[in-house]
C-alpha cells in the first residue's frame, strides 16, 4: 500500500492489490455496506432499530388505507351506475377522514424517513470525518495516488446520497412488494378468467389482468435496463468531473492573493473552462441516458392507466363486470403495474446512488490501506517514546510515497533544551524532515523516539489560520475559550501584534487580512501560548525582516528557555540562536546529516545564547569535519556531497570579520 523502502521499492495506494479503482463495481458497493450497516450494529444507536419498525409500520398502515381508497372506488361507481344517491352522498362523507388519515400517515412516513436519513447521514459521517482526520490521513491521502481524489466533496455530497436515497428506495421497495402482493389478489378476484373464442375452439386464460400486468411491467423492465445500462456509469463520471470542478473553483478562492499578483486571472479561466468543458460533457452523457430512460418511463406511466381497461371493456359490455369493479380493477392494475416496475421508475435513483456509495467507498478502502500500513510498519517510519532525549533519530531513512529516497540514514540525538539549527540546499528534505519529526510523515524507515510525556509543536513556513475569530486563531489547536483575553493579549503583545487585540473576537477573513510576517509572529504567539517542550521551526521566520526576526528567537530564548527547538533555516544568523547546527547534504541515495558542529561562545554572565550582537562563534572539531566532509585546503573549507562543493570562503577572511586570531582556525560563523 504505501509501504516505502530505502531502497525505493514501494507500493503506492493507486498500485495496492486493494487499491479501490482495481475492484469491481460489485465489490465497492459491498464495501460500502460493510461500513454503512454498522448504524444497526453494536455501534450504531438503538434509535435506528426503532425508526425502521416505525417505518415499517406506517407502511402497512399506508398499504390499509390504500386497500380502502381501492374499495372505495369500486363502491362509489356502482352507486353512479345504478343512480343511488343516498349511497353516493355517505361515501362522499366517508371519503373525509379517509383522505385525512392517508394524508396523515404520508406526513408520518416522511418524518420517520427524513429522521433515519438524518441519523444514518451523521453516524456515518463522524465514522468517515474521524478516520479522516485522524494520524494526518487527510494529508497522507494528498501525497498518494489512488480512487480518491476530493475526499472534501464525497464526505460532503457523496456520502449525503448514499445515505438518503437507500431509504427512500428500501422503502419503496417494500411499499411495492406488499402493494403488488395485496392487489394481485384483487386483480385476481375481480378480473377473474378472460375467454378468448377462436373458431371452434374456446382459450380461458385465469387471472388474466394479473397476468397482462406481469408481461408488461416485464417488457418494460426490459427495455429499461437495455436502454439504460449506461446511466450508472456516466452517473458516476459525473460526480466526479463536478467535484473536480468545485475543487478548482475553491483553490483559487484560497489563493486568490497569490493570482492576482502574478495577473493569473487569464490562466486560471483556462483552467476552469476545460473543467467545466468536462462537467458539460459529463452532463450531456447523463442527459442522453436521461432522455432514452424517460421514453421508457413515460410511455409506461401512459399506457398503465388505459390498458386495464381496455382489458376489462369486453366483460362490462357483456355486463359480466359493473362499472366499479372496472374501476377498482383499473385501479388495482396501476398499482401492480406500479409495483412491478419500481425498478424501472427508480433506475435512474439507483444509478445516481450506487455512483455515490462508490465514492464513498473508494475512500474508505484508501483509508484502509493507510490504516494496515500503520499497523504492520512495514517502510513506515517508527516512533517512540524516549527516556533521555528530546529527540532521537536512529539510522532514519525518509522517501516519498513511491520509494524515492529523500534522506537517509539519518543518527541523530537531541537533548532537552538543545537549540539545534538544520540547514541544507533548497530541495535536500529539511521540510521533509519537519513534518515526519511532527508524525505528519511516515514513509521511510528507522525509528523516532520522543521523549515520553514531551508537547511538541511545529511552526511551518506558512502558518494556518483556521475560519473564525481572531481568538480562535491564536490558541488553536486548542479551542478559543482555553485562553483567557488577558492571556492572549500578552502573547500579542511580546510578539508585536498587540494591535490586534481588539479584534479578538472578530470574524474576519483573516488568511487574506494578515500579512505574510504577521501570521508568523501570530504563530510566535500560539508557542507563547502553548508552551510546547519540543519546537520545530520550518523556515518560521523567512517571512520577518532580520530585526524582527532576531527579536522574536530571542523573545522565544527568554519564554522558552528550557524547551528543545530544531530550527529549518537559510539564514545564516539564525545560527546565533542554536548551541549546534547540523548541515543536510545532498546525495545520490538522499540527503545526509553531516557537519554536526558545537558554538564556543563568548563569555557571557547569563550563559544564554545572546543573537547577533553576541557575536557568538562556532567551532568544529577535526573529526567534525572529516564527518562533515569539509576538506581544509590553504586555509579554506568546503562542504562535500555528491552534488558538488558548496561556495568555500578562505578561513583567514572569515577570521578577519569575527576578530579571531590564527589558533582560532576552525572557528567559523
Amino acid at each position: 500500500m504505501l509501504g516505502v523502502t530505502a531502497k525505493g521499492s514501494a507500493l503506492s495506494l493507486e498500485g495496492s492489490g486493494h487499491d479501490a479503482g482495481g475492484l469491481a463495481r460489485r465489490s465497492l458497493l459491498r464495501s460500502f455496506w460493510q461500513s454503512a450497516r454498522g448504524f444497526w450494529g453494536p455501534r450504531g444507536t438503538r434509535l435506528a432499530w426503532l425508526l425502521a419498525a416505525a417505518i415499517l409500520l406506517i407502511i402497512l398502515l399506508n398499504l390499509g388505507a390504500s386497500y380502502g381508497m381501492n374499495v372505495w372506488h369500486r363502491v362509489i361507481f356502482d352507486a353512479l351506475q345504478t343512480k343511488d344517491s343516498d349511497s353516493v352522498l355517505l361515501l362522499s362523507m366517508l371519503y373525509v377522514p379517509l383522505l385525512t388519515g392517508s394524508v396523515l400517515l404520508s406526513v408520518m412516513l416522511i418524518c420517520a424517513r427524513m429522521t433515519m436519513q438524518r441519523r444514518w447521514r451523521a453516524w456515518l459521517n463522524n465514522l468517515l470525518l474521524d478516520r479522516w482526520l485522524r494520524n494526518g490521513r487527510y494529508y497522507q491521502l494528498d501525497l498518494t495516488g489512488g480512487a480518491h481524489k476530493n475526499p472534501e466533496g464525497r464526505i460532503a455530497d457523496d456520502l449525503r446520497i448514499a445515505t438518503e436515497a437507500p431509504v427512500d428506495l428500501a422503502i419503496g421497495a417494500t411499499t411495492a412488494v406488499l402493494s403488488a402482493a395485496t392487489f394481485i389478489v384483487v386483480l385476481w378476484t375481480i378480473g377473474g378468467a378472460f375467454t378468448i373464442h377462436v373458431r371452434d375452439t374456446a382459450l380461458t386464460i385465469p387471472g388474466f389482468l394479473v397476468i397482462a400486468a406481469a408481461i408488461y411491467a416485464a417488457a418494460a423492465s426490459g427495455i429499461m435496463f437495455g436502454i439504460g445500462r449506461r446511466l450508472i456509469t456516466v452517473s458516476e463520471n459525473k460526480n466526479q468531473t463536478e467535484a473536480e470542478y468545485r475543487y478548482l473553483l475553491t483553490r483559487v478562492r484560497e489563493n486568490g492573493e497569490g493570482i492576482a499578483l502574478l495577473k493569473g486571472e487569464d490562466e486560471e479561466r483556462s483552467g476552469a473552462e476545460k473543467s467545466f468543458t468536462a462537467v458539460l460533457r459529463a452532463w450531456r452523457d447523463v442527459c442522453i441516458q436521461s432522455m432514452r430512460t424517460t421514453i421508457v418511463s413515460q410511455t409506461s406511466g401512459y399506457i398503465a392507466p388505459i390498458l386495464p381497461i381496455i382489458l376489462c371493456a369486453p366483460k362490462f359490455l357483456n355486463n359480466s363486470m359493473t362499472l366499479g369493479e372496472v374501476m377498482q380493477a383499473a385501479s388495482a392494475f396501476a398499482i401492480v403495474q406500479s409495483a412491478l416496475n419500481w425498478l424501472v421508475d427508480n433506475y435512474p435513483r439507483l444509478a445516481d446512488w450506487a455512483a455515490s456509495a462508490r465514492r464513498v467507498a473508494s475512500l474508505n478502502l484508501s483509508l484502509d490501506a493507510l490504516d494496515r500500513a500503520e499497523i504492520r510498519r512495514v517502510g513506515m517510519i517508527k516512533r517512540g517514546a524516549g527516556k533521555d532525549a528530546a529527540l532521537r533519530l536512529r539510522n532514519v531513512s525518509i522517501t516519498l510515497h513511491d520509494g524515492a529516497p529523500v534522506i537517509d540514514g539519518a543518527e541523530v540525538a537531541i537533548m532537552p533544551g538543545e537549540k539545534v539549527l538544520i540547514s541544507g540546499e533548497s530541495g535536500t528534505g529539511k521540510s521533509t524532515l519537519a513534518r515526519a519529526l511532527a508524525g505528519a510523515w511516515s514513509w521511510g524507515n528507522g525509528d523516532i523516539d520522543v521523549r515520553a510525556g514531551a508537547k511538541l509543536l511545529v511552526l511551518p513556513q506558512r502558518p494556518y489560520l483556521p475560519t473564525g475569530t481572531l481568538r480562535r486563531i491564536v490558541t488553536y489547536p486548542d479551542a478559543a475559550e482555553s485562553r483567557s483575553v488577558e492571556h492572549i493579549a500578552k502573547a500579542l503583545e511580546k510578539v508585536e501584534l498587540g494591535h490586534l487585540v481588539e479584534c479578538l473576537d472578530e470574524d474576519r477573513p483573516w488568511d487574506q487580512t494578515l500579512s505574510g510576517g504577521e501570521k508568523q509572529r501570530l504563530a510566535f504567539a500560539r508557542i507563547l501560548l502553548h508552551r510546547p517542550d519540543i519546537i520545530v521551526l520550518d523556515e518560521a521566520t523567512a517571512a520577518l525582516d532580520s530585526p524582527s526576526q532576531d527579536r522574536v528567537m530571542e523573545l522565544l530564548s527568554k519564554e522558552l528557555k528550557d524547551a528543545t527547538v530544531v530550527s529549518i533555516g537559510h539564514r545564516a544568523e539564525l545560527a546565533d540562536f542554536h548551541h549546534r547546527k547540523i548541515t543536510l547534504l545532498r546525495g545520490h541515495g538522499g540527503a545526509r546529516l553531516a557537519g554536526d558542529v558545537h558554538p564556543v561562545r563568548s563569555a557571557h554572565p547569563t550563559g544564554q545564547l545572546r543573537g547577533r550582537a553576541g557575536h557568538d562563534s562556532w567551532s568544529a572539531t577535526p573529526q567534525d569535519i572529516k564527518l562533515a566532509g569539509i576538506r581544509q585546503r590553504d586555509r579554506t573549507f568546503v562542504f562535500q556531497s555528491d552534488a558538488g562543493y558548496s561556495d568555500a570562503r578562505p578561513q583567514s577572511s572569515q577570521a578577519d570579520e569575527r576578530g579571531l586570531t590564527e589558533p582560532d582556525r576552525f572557528r567559523y560563523g
